[in-house]
């Protein structure tokens, strides 16, 4: 199993990006997915996930509105995307699903 993040850079407060997270190894189509992210002296904590069937998602309940998962099962990857990026949502951010982790991408909102 693999899940490789990219997609992470400096953005200014205000601006967007869009996390990739290409997997391989399972069944990606039939595999609940979910995004965490880490910030420098904090515990990791669950920023979005999706579902494999119906796609039904869940949000950090501080992120609803400006964050946005979505899956491709067709490319096998999960895609998270920001807006209205804060200074505080600076962190690395990881895919996840089950046991499995990537190896994070560094997200740092910063003026």
């Amino acid at each position: 199993v693999q899940l490789a993040e990219s997609g992470g850079g400096v953005v200014e407060p205000g601006g967007s990006l869009t996390l990739s997270c290409v997997t391989s190894g399972f069944t990606f189509s039939s595999t609940d997915m979910n995004w965490f992210r880490q910030a420098q002296g904090h515990q990791r904590e669950t920023v979005a996930a999706i579902g494999s069937r119906n796609g039904n998602t869940w949000y950090k309940e501080s992120l609803k509105g400006r964050f946005i998962i979505t899956r491709d099962n067709a490319k096998n990857t999960v895609y998270l995307q920001m807006n209205d990026l804060k200074p505080e949502d600076s962190g690395i951010y990881y895919c996840n699903t089950k046991k499995y982790w990537g190896q994070g991408t560094q997200v740092t909102v910063s003026a």
